[in-house]
């Protein structure tokens, strides 16, 4: 495909047109020129977007379609069209389907209902059999099937035995392996977080300390038995000056965070809205702050939408039987943009690439064409309107945004929204 990308501005720290406004020529899905203003005598279809910004195209790290199993919920073919639609060309998805991706069987199912995508779907490996925490599920063969990590989503590994053994395994073939942070003892019925809000409003509460336990020993194992940790979807200021410190002493760990814990608060719970139901939970208002700092500094490798459609049989209903979870891919780049320059919001969407082991293509000429467009500077609300998801359980439902997307440009094929 041919398109002529008219006065972008740039955003792209790997490119020697980063920051600048430039006419760009995709041909045959390859950046073949990259000027202050190109001709186009042949008349190839032109992008023109009102103060269009482009950047590398973006990575989601935890994403959750229904598919197979739940599909009232979210099918692949619709999630990969919802991902375009919030500006993300690669996607991670996790394992949390029936069954359980816990084989190369099931990796081969998710690779094949994506094929030909324009958007890049990368399986993520259940770390054990059906997700059940005890035996360690097929990770060589997952590996060499396709799965980029191996993680139980939102399910936290019990057994300090079998994380060490997951880890020494994997180094073996190169593997990632994800933890989530979640001492459940700690948290046993909790469903917000613990604090004053909680307390207020009768909530059961999951303290601070059930994640930052579980990192605690993490990182002592990991520093015992090497390998490759992702720490998915820390939410409080300890975690974050947990995972400082062990980067200082060079282990090698990374994490992310989801949108929903760096912009919004437990105070929004008074209303017992169950889009608010997340885990891990709402926090505080400095634990938000942490993890903008966390970002900024390099701490947190990685911005997640984490979407986790719930159809509404599971969401609205009372707040103690309601699932965990919300959507968010759509809504992921105004929310984040809001709270952070635009430059670092780009940084943190396509930093974790190079841990996934996902190609990074610089906006250069002779590169791939892996583009996001998006106007930074969009002030809107996100309503029901906007969803395209089949589930509507959004965090960010009526919710004020900065920043918009306007498409993507990926697998040689064009998606602007409309």
């Amino acid at each position: 495909m041919n398109i002529l990308i008219k006065s972008a501005t740039i955003i792209d720290a790997t490119s020697s047109h980063h920051l600048k406004k430039r006419d760009v020529l995709i041909e045959n899905g390859i950046i073949s020129k990259i000027g202050a203003t190109i001709p186009n005598p042949k008349k190839i279809k032109e992008i023109v977007l009102k103060d269009l910004h482009i950047s590398q195209g973006w990575f989601d790290s935890s994403v959750s379609f229904g598919e197979p199993g739940y599909e009232e919920r979210e099918t692949i073919e619709n999630g990969l069209q919802v991902a375009a639609t919030g500006g993300f060309t690669h996607v991670a998805v996790n394992s949390n389907t029936n069954p359980v991706t816990d084989n190369k069987t099931n990796i081969k199912f998710l690779n094949a209902q994506a094929d030909k995508h324009i958007v890049n779907l990368y399986p993520i490996g259940a770390l054990t059999t059906k997700s059940e925490g005890e035996d360690l599920a097929e990770l060589y063969d997952m590996k060499n099937e396709g799965a980029i990590a191996f993680y139980d989503y939102q399910k936290p590994v019990k057994n300090p035995n079998l994380l060490k053994i997951a880890l020494q395994y994997s180094q073996s073939f190169d593997g990632l392996i994800q933890s989530f942070p979640f001492e459940k003892s700690i948290a046993e019925k909790g469903m917000v977080h613990e604090d004053i809000n909680s307390t207020m409003l009768g909530l059961k509460g999951i303290p601070s300390l059930a994640e930052e336990l579980q990192i605690i020993r993490d990182l002592y194992i990991l520093e015992y038995s090497g390998g490759s940790l992702h720490i998915p979807t820390i939410s409080t200021k300890k975690s974050v000056a947990l995972i400082r410190d062990a980067k200082k002493k060079g282990l090698n760990v990374s994490c992310s965070v989801a949108i929903t814990n760096v912009v919004l608060t437990d105070s929004l719970l008074d209303g017992f809205d169950t889009n608010y139901k997340l885990l891990p939970p709402l926090r505080t208002t400095k634990d938000c702050k942490a993890l903008i700092k966390g970002l900024i500094d390099g701490t947190i490798d990685g911005i997640t939408s984490d979407h986790n459609p719930i159809d509404i049989e599971h969401k609205k209903i009372e707040f103690d039987h309601a699932m965990y979870g919300s959507i968010g891919i759509e809504s992921c780049f105004g929310a984040a943009n809001k709270v952070l320059a635009t430059e670092k919001v780009v940084d943190r969407l396509t930093n974790l690439k190079k841990r996934f082991k996902i190609d990074s293509n610089s906006i250069s000429e002779g590169s791939k064409a892996d583009l996001t467009f998006f106007n930074p500077k969009i002030e809107w609300t996100f309503n029901e309107n906007e969803i395209k998801s089949t589930s509507k359980n959004s965090a960010f439902l009526n919710q004020p945004l900065r920043g918009k997307v306007y498409g993507i440009f990926s697998n040689n094929k064009l998606h602007i929204n409309k």
